[in-house]
């Protein structure tokens, strides 16, 4: 196969096993899918769905969080990674939001990204999760599927994402993302496949012998 048929079956094939994958992190507005974002940076879904459901009973918009003290924020997603700063930087967004977008999260890239804490992956996530805008956030296990089923050569997040974009229809980003997410997850994880075993390595590079090494996001 090249680039081109790989691409094609790929799309084919999640397709037919996540037709309608759903978002992992539980919320119920762009707001509260902002901030579950925002803390599954070097956290997993599992934990965060753990925390946001307290931390929300606390404050479930941009109003009611800009009113708590950091250090209440912070109690309530200690057991996240880098809780410190996610604490800081759910409070500072949500003045923010308060202040200059009257209490809604933009539905637009630049002014995701100008928000404390919200890196282009996170404002990605919310422009296709949250508005349907097309968009195509790469994680890690993004990263590591492109490279072993060589869509691209793993150099940066910024380079896969502009190579999954060119490669793909631009109508199938937003459940792309979340199927690959899912495949990654449940048959090509970091440890359980290494280029050889999975289903769709096995397909795309069914001569490969050897384990795909790839780079770290």
């Amino acid at each position: 196969m090249n680039k081109k048929q790989r691409a094609e079956y790929i799309l084919r094939r999640l397709h037919e096993l996540y037709p309608q994958p759903p978002i992992p992190l539980k919320h119920r507005d762009p707001y509260t899918l902002l901030i579950a974002v925002l803390l599954s940076a070097q956290c997993t879904d599992k934990r965060v769905n753990q925390v946001t459901p307290a931390l929300f009973t606390l404050a479930g918009n941009p109003q009611a969080m800009q009113k708590l003290p950091v250090e209440k924020i912070h109690q309530a997603i200690r057991s996240c990674g880098l809780a410190p700063r996610k604490s800081r930087a759910i409070k500072a967004l949500s003045q923010i939001l308060v202040r200059d977008h009257a209490g809604q999260v933009p539905r637009d890239m630049a002014a995701l990204e100008r928000l404390p804490g919200v890196g282009h992956k996170t404002a990605s996530v919310v422009m296709a999760q949250a508005f349907g805008e097309p968009a195509f956030p790469i994680d890690t296990h993004i990263h590591r599927l492109a490279q072993r089923w060589g869509l691209t050569n793993g150099n940066s997040v910024r380079q896969t994402e502009r190579d999954l974009k060119h490669l793909f229809p631009q109508h199938a980003w937003n459940h792309l993302h979340l199927q690959f997410i899912y495949y990654g997850r449940d048959h090509c994880t970091a440890r359980g496949c290494d280029g050889t075993r999975c289903e769709i390595c096995r397909t795309c590079y069914p001569r490969r012998k050897k384990p795909k090494l790839t780079k770290k996001a």
